[in-house]
Formats: C-alpha cells, structure tokens, sequence
C-alpha cells in the first residue's frame, strides 16, 4: 500500500507509558492514538485485581483467536445474566 501523498510516517510517544507507534497513513496514527488513549481509560478505572485478570484473559484470548471466536459465540448463545446448559 502506498502512503498517501505527503505522508511518510509518524511516531507516537505516550508521556504517560513510554510506548512508541509508528503509522505510516494518518489514519492508522489515529487509530493508534484513539486506541492507545482508550487502554489508558480502561485500564485507569480498574482495580490492581482486575488489572491482573483482565491481563491474564487478554493473554490467553490473543494467543488463540478461535478461541475468542468460540466464547463471543458462547456469549451470544446464553440467556442475559443465567447460565446455559
């Protein structure tokens, strides 16, 4: 894909975390922002408790895709606050 006209790349620099993202089109340097500052959110409004669970499911969820597509469809399936059977 090539860059849009006058667009080489652009680096993103937390000042709260340090991490760096490097786009190449404005709008991935958006999303990327976007994301990153909404992590931020998230991760802000969580206990240390939650932060550890919510890191501990990510892991396990991101290393195995169909696994993820497997407990949305299992979410999707189940009645609104009881367990299926």
């Amino acid at each position: 894909m090539t860059p849009a006209c006058g667009w080489d790349q652009a680096v993103f620099r937390c000042g709260r975390c340090g991490t760096e993202h490097t786009a190449t089109t404005e709008d991935d340097y958006l999303k990327a922002v976007g994301a990153h500052s909404d992590a931020h959110a998230v991760w802000d409004r969580l206990n240390p408790i939650e932060r550890d669970g919510i890191a501990s499911i990510l892991r396990t969820i991101l290393s195995a895709p169909e696994l993820a597509a497997e407990l949305l469809a299992l979410a999707d399936r189940q009645p609104a606050g009881g367990e299926g059977r």
